[in-house]
């Protein structure tokens, strides 16, 4: 699922076997099945795990930038709660199924691929990948690799770059950057940290100087972590991949995924934001 969101100012995107959302229980038997059989077939749940680990070493970072050696167990706690999946995950899955919503041959096509075993190859390749990327070291280093496949002229660089395309990971991660960061920055000034009320268009237009910076970083972190994630696979399978991208199923959910992701987790950067701001203030967060 590569459309998630990489590290960048603020969060990590982070579904699970839990209780499908109101709107879903309406549904027919046939259609709740197969929403529950989508949330288990890709993995949500460990996928969740590794981003959870993403946010709370985010927050580590966020104390050493912003407020060094003053947050201690209290900004600890608030980051595990801010970052509580066992509230997060049924919030994920409710919005995910009501964009998804009940279409059997949408919902079959998604179950289809990655019930498969090259799907579930690729899950897993994707998790890991993601889960590598919590070390430096090991995200500098498929950096390099990205860098070398492509003056190489690798002929899997050719399918990444199609599969950024088709699914739109370029703007669409972009955009949820700077949606990220504006929800943060509100989230601060509303705790007085900056000594005056920030208007909002001075925030909106302090993320937007930012855009090309924040762009060329998405880039780059998309060529890292897909390099890394596809590399296993031979070119005939990550075609396959990409095809699954440009169908209707594929297109579906990954529109699906986006809005999702953007619906649970901008709550996620203001209430950082909130409490980094009051952390930073030395109040009580």
């Amino acid at each position: 699922m590569p459309m998630f969101l990489p590290r960048l100012a603020l969060v990590a995107l982070f579904a699970a076997a839990s209780p499908l959302a109101a709107e879903t229980a309406t549904t027919t038997q046939g259609a709740e099945q197969s929403v529950t059989e989508l949330v288990k077939v890709m993995r949500l749940e460990e996928l969740f795990e590794v981003l959870r680990e993403e946010g709370l070493d985010y927050g580590r970072t966020l104390e050493t930038d912003m407020f060094p050696s003053r947050g201690g167990a209290e900004w600890a706690r608030t980051v595990s709660q801010i970052y509580d999946l066992d509230r997060l995950r049924p919030e994920f899955e409710a919005a995910l199924a009501q964009e998804i919503g009940n279409d059997p041959t949408v919902l079959d096509g998604i179950v289809a691929f990655y019930g498969s075993d090259l799907g579930q190859r690729i899950l897993g390749l994707e998790i890991e990948a993601r889960r590598s990327f919590l070390d430096t070291a090991a995200e500098e280093a498929a950096r390099v690799a990205a860098d070398e496949a492509a003056a190489s002229r690798d002929p899997k660089v050719a399918l990444i770059r199609r599969m950024i395309e088709v699914a739109d990971l370029l703007e669409a991660n972009v955009a949820g950057s700077m949606s990220g960061n504006l929800a943060f920055m509100t989230g601060m000034a509303e705790t007085g940290v900056y000594g005056r009320k920030m208007p909002q268009d001075e925030i909106l237009a302090d993320i937007w100087s930012r855009e090309e910076q924040i762009r060329s970083d998405t880039s780059t972190w998309l060529a890292a972590y897909l390099g890394l994630a596809y590399a296993p696979l031979s070119e005939d399978e990550l075609a396959s991949y990409v095809a699954f991208w440009e169908s209707p199923a594929g297109q579906r959910l990954n529109a699906a995924l986006f809005v999702a992701f953007d619906r649970v987790f901008r709550p996620v950067s203001h209430d950082l934001g909130r409490a980094a701001g009051r952390a930073m203030l030395g109040r009580e967060i």
